[in-house]
């Protein structure tokens, strides 16, 4: 039972340069699809795992937009122009890491891995975040066994083998009280 709630900040434009697909729609000259494309993906994974999540774009692609706005459950930001999405995350940082808040950083830069630790985040590669979401969009699409008890696992600190002998006596008692 996890007793720190999670945040997430994802380098926007690294996870474009590092995905597949979107790297794809990066090389069509696509950038506001495959920020989309990220958007949607990074919503499905943050809404099943329920984490507090900003996807941060530095001004590169978008010269002289600064602005910030909540879409799909996301906290989407543009930096200012000059400022770069590395230094927004820095100062992010400072205001997100505290006691009860477990701060993750998305981003296969490595000098910005190395002041992510300094500052007290975890940091997670574009590739691991990728996979991470694959394996979510597997259980979504499938279902999981574990979906019941992932759904309340931080309400009871019951496990999966001893939720579904509760759930077996509990149909137990109402078959014999039917009888």
């Amino acid at each position: 039972m996890a007793l720190k709630k999670e945040r997430l900040i994802v380098d926007g434009y690294n996870m474009i340069g590092s995905w597949p697909a979107l790297v794809k729609l990066k090389n069509r000259d696509e950038i506001e699809e495959a920020r989309d494309s990220l958007l949607e993906q990074l919503s499905n994974y943050v809404g099943y795992h329920g984490i507090e999540t900003w996807v941060v774009f530095d001004a590169m692609f978008v010269p002289g937009i600064s602005k910030s706005y909540d879409q799909f459950n996301l906290h989407v930001v543009f930096t200012s122009e000059g400022q770069t999405a590395d230094s927004y995350i820095e100062e992010m940082i400072a205001d997100l890491v505290s006691p009860i808040h477990n701060v993750t950083v998305a981003t296969s830069d490595l000098a910005e891995q190395r002041m992510v630790f300094q500052k007290g985040a975890l940091r997670q590669s574009a590739q691991e975040l990728y996979r991470a979401i694959q394996k979510t969009n597997i259980e979504i699409t499938h279902g999981s066994n574990d979906y019941e008890y992932n759904k309340y696992q931080r309400s009871i600190p019951w496990s999966v083998h001893q939720l579904d002998k509760l759930g077996n006596f509990y149909k137990n008692l109402t078959d014999k009280k039917d009888e």
